[in-house]
């Protein structure tokens, strides 16, 4: 457990450093990448038009429990051919970790959509936030654009950065590879349509089990930063926000960063939004908080989503400390 801690946090650091180098990926394939073809292999293997709902619930069933199967193995071998090699293979594995995190990514697609607001006004915006939100960008007005930027820093805070932290932390590399392998396919293929609906209901369902306990932690380190960044009354905000409105989210999961959030800047979030065409009617978030969110707010989330990064490399760092005592 010690090791486990010790790579986490430097690969948390790591991360928040250097990030997914852009010139690495366009020669190699991300990882993530690789395995959204193997959930594409499945998805055109055993989704076939023509078959009942039931069979393809079962054959999606069936699909995930061999990735994640796959996935396991494949962490379990890695950890098992680095563990030789001595500090060189720590150091290896922190570079794997460090990969399927996103800290400096998420930041800089983030703070892309301030800086083409800034720059560009509100057609930089739209086209900045088309980059990392799946709602129509040519339906957003400026607030609308802003909303949607910081909703997706918070929602991805968990499942891009502490979600695969505390599965490391876990299990290791077969618990990361794991984790990864079924966020992916929930991005592919949990979406509730024709075709993914019995397809990738176990997906979509065992994604929202992974996320559940990252998604409640991630408030407390939202609060965390928020603390540092605006004082007590917006960390409590942030945590009374999250407790009492995280489930007007149509997620089990998002509506805690995104409500915690909502509350540490005092401002309402989610609410009414289209997707693909279609309008999606949620209660917003916060609702006696400001509704007009500005580019200031985007700044701001971003100074607490870094503080929050923080929070949780000192909690990493404070277990690992523990660990050596014990």
């Amino acid at each position: 457990m010690t090791e486990t801690l010790l790579i986490l946090l430097l690969a948390l650091v790591l991360d928040r450093l250097v990030g997914d180098p852009d010139r690495i990926w366009r020669r190699v394939p991300h990882p993530v990448v690789l395995f959204g073809r193997a959930i594409g292999v499945v998805d055109k293997l055993f989704n076939g038009k023509r078959l009942s709902a039931e069979t393809k619930r079962f054959n999606g069933a069936a699909g995930i429990a061999a990735l994640l199967a796959a996935s396991l193995f494949l962490g379990f071998l890695m950890h098992r051919l680095l563990a030789p090699l001595g500090v060189f293979g720590v150091a290896i594995e922190i570079v794997i970790v460090a990969i399927f995190l996103a800290q400096k990514s998420l930041h800089d697609h983030v703070r892309a959509v301030s800086t083409g607001l800034k720059r560009g006004g509100l057609e930089g915006g739209r086209h900045a936030v088309s980059m990392i939100v799946g709602r129509d960008p040519a339906t957003l007005d400026e607030p609308a654009v802003c909303r949607a930027g910081i909703e997706s820093l918070a929602e991805n805070f968990s499942d891009g950065v502490v979600a695969p932290a505390l599965w490391y932390a876990l299990l290791g590399l077969p618990g990361l590879f794991a984790y990864k392998m079924l966020n992916t396919a929930d991005s592919m293929i949990g979406h509730k349509n024709a075709k993914y609906l019995d397809f990738g209901w176990a997906s979509a369902r065992l994604d929202d089990l992974a996320n559940w306990p990252a998604a409640r932690l991630s408030i407390f380190f939202i609060a965390a930063g928020a603390f540092v960044a605006k004082g007590r009354r917006a960390a409590r905000a942030a945590i009374g926000t999250a407790l009492r409105d995280a489930g007007l989210h149509r997620s089990p999961n998002s509506g805690w960063p995104e409500a915690a959030m909502a509350g540490a800047l005092g401002i309402g979030l989610a609410g009414p939004r289209i997707y693909g065409g279609t309008r999606v009617d949620e209660p917003m978030m916060n609702a006696s908080g400001r509704t007009v969110a500005t580019v200031a707010d985007i700044d701001l989330s971003l100074r607490i989503f870094s503080l929050a990064c923080a929070a949780l490399a000192g909690a990493v760092a404070l277990a690992l400390f523990l660990s050596i005592l014990i």
